[in-house]
């Protein structure tokens, strides 16, 4: 998921200048998307699974992180051609594997063999990451329209259309009464929009003044994304109304993980900030100020991990923001890591998938793929699903 530099430095964003180790990450399910009780036990089954990851950075709060463990080294399982680049990062769901390529379309790809169990075609290149819930895949093009397709057979529902592109991945969240499914998602016609997940009816819509690129991170009732306006925006999942706004600094690309009120994101001028949600006060600030972050980081239990143009992966504590670790890649990261047991898995735009350990930053494994991987990785049940430029969709597993 990449977002155009040009045409947004076109359209007149103002770029203002920004003034430990941990073994163990989080083995428990996120927290609750919503208000009631329900929320939490929805949030279980679909975030907390080890043979699921249903959504972009696998859960309602964007952590990027998975239970169970990954192998010390890593086999190519197989690997599944579409006919455009993989930038759409991969949902994986009962089995079944679903993505969007360059070449308009979404595909449901068989976890255990690679094999295309279906294809549906959109307007347009699908960049953005599948959401899947409720027997049904969400997901944005670059046609603007967000689809509703069935997940077992990839018929289509409903279609809903926005004002312009979508990017970033749907999110979802439980309508007030506890009885329907809401769609949230962003769009290049800088609103963010709730949509009834049974129909595509709008719910609500929130505007922004410029575009979104991002996931937005739900929970405790809040939506939190960055938008190219430079803002962190929060706004109630209830009814869109706004509840604050953070300066970010500078506009922000990536989305934002949500953990015990404090968003985590990078910015374009090279600063990664930790917001405190409650008083809208940034927290602390990482960076030189010199490389972009395009990367959206995997939040442990002491440390966070994200990539950079700066062709280095980081490890910061959640605490402070000071460096654990950095490990050099020889390409841009803006592929999303993700963390698994006491392992970093994510790709960079030298061709290269990494197995890195969490623990000093050593690199374990890394396969070369030859083409820029900016897909983010998918990890469910010690496999690893990623896209790649070259047009093919990759899982990755322990050798049988």
């Amino acid at each position: 998921m990449r977002v155009e530099i040009r045409t947004i430095l076109a359209a007149g964003i103002a770029v203002a200048a920004g003034a430990v180790v941990a073994a163990l990450v989080i083995a428990r399910s996120e927290p609750a998307g919503g208000e009631k009780p329900q929320v939490a036990q929805k949030e279980v089954e679909v975030a907390g699974s080890g043979g699921n990851w249903p959504m972009f950075r696998g859960g309602q709060s964007l952590l990027g992180t998975a239970p169970g463990s990954l192998a010390d080294s890593l086999v190519q399982l197989w690997k599944f051609k579409t006919d455009g680049a993989v930038e759409s990062s991969p949902a994986i769901d009962n089995g079944l594997v679903f993505t969007g390529s360059s070449d308009a379309n979404v595909y449901a790809i068989d976890l255990k063999d690679g094999s295309r169990v279906w294809s549906y075609r959109t307007g347009g290149a699908v960049e953005a990451a599948p959401c899947v819930i409720d027997d049904a895949v969400f997901v944005g093009s670059s046609d603007k329209f967000l689809y509703a397709i069935e997940a077992k057979t990839g018929s289509l529902r409903w279609k809903y259309k926005t004002g312009a592109k979508i990017l970033g991945g749907a999110n979802w969240t439980y309508a007030p009464d506890g009885k329907g499914v809401w769609i949230v998602v962003g769009s290049y016609d800088n609103k963010l929009h709730c949509v009834d997940s049974a129909n595509g009816g709008v719910v609500w819509t929130y505007e922004t003044e410029n575009y979104i690129n991002g996931s937005p991170a739900i929970t405790e009732g809040k939506a939190v994304f960055g938008g190219c306006d430079a803002m962190i925006h929060v706004v109630s999942v209830r009814d869109g109304s706004k509840i604050s706004e953070i300066d970010a600094g500078s506009f922000v690309a990536a989305s934002a993980a949500f953990f015990e009120g404090r968003a985590y994101v990078g910015n374009y001028d090279g600063k990664f900030i930790c917001a405190d949600i409650g008083n809208g006060k940034v927290l602390w600030e990482y960076g030189d100020g010199e490389s972009a972050y395009f990367s959206s980081p995997a939040v442990g239990e002491k440390v966070v991990v994200f990539g950079g143009r700066d062709n280095r992966v980081h490890c910061v504590s959640r605490g402070d923001g000071k460096a654990v670790w950095v490990f050099k890649t020889l390409g841009e990261v803006d592929s999303s890591p993700v963390i698994c047991g006491d392992k970093v898995v994510v790709g960079s735009e030298d061709g290269r998938l990494y197995l890195i350990r969490l623990s000093d930053g050593k690199e374990l494994w890394s396969y070369e793929i030859g083409r820029p991987i900016t897909s983010s990785p998918a990890v469910a049940g010690g496999i690893v699903v990623v896209g790649s430029d070259d047009g093919y969709v990759y899982a990755f597993g322990p050798r049988r």
